[in-house]
């Protein structure tokens, strides 16, 4: 005897499909010589190549001065990049005044040039953008840290003698 097939109703053919956009596609078509791959962070895009996370595309509605191309870069190249690209500026969403992020402002009046050279600059494997990111450390089933109480002198409790 077959199993019976599960009646989908047809309604649920009518339902909008949700579809997230790629924000500023673009930046995909100017890496698509290199081999690199995509996974979501922060609710955005985060393009790696080989094992190095080198840019996050964001267009988001909440902090929209930090949407545009982020570049995973350190501290120590901030000077040398910003030589390039005169926009570019730390990210503000992390609450940090500098942070390894920066952002090439999507408001910039030279975004797209300026995301189009960062994209060069990826193909070229310049050694200014991109980091290996570090590993994840395993949480506790709850997902917070454990603390370690201090010992208590309390008699009601009998754990705390």
């Amino acid at each position: 005897m077959p199993k019976p097939r599960h009646i989908i109703p047809a309604a649920v053919d009518l339902l909008p499909v949700k579809r997230k956009t790629v924000p500023h596609a673009f930046v995909l078509d100017a890496l698509s010589s290199v081999s690199f791959s995509t996974r979501p962070m922060f609710g955005c895009l985060a393009l790696y190549v080989a094992d190095k996370i080198v840019l996050i595309l964001r267009d988001k509605t909440n902090h929209i001065s930090d949407n545009g191309v982020w570049l995973a870069t350190t501290e120590e190249h901030h000077a040398s990049l910003r030589q390039d690209f005169p926009n570019l500026r730390s990210i503000g969403v992390l609450g940090k005044k500098v942070t390894g992020w920066q952002v090439l402002p999507a408001d910039a009046p030279d975004f797209e040039e300026a995301a189009m050279r960062a994209c060069e600059l990826v193909v070229s494997r310049d050694p200014r953008i991109g980091k290996v990111p570090g590993t994840r450390r395993k949480s506790t089933a709850t997902g917070k840290r454990r603390v370690r109480a201090e010992p208590c002198a309390d008699s009601r409790y009998p754990s705390c003698t």
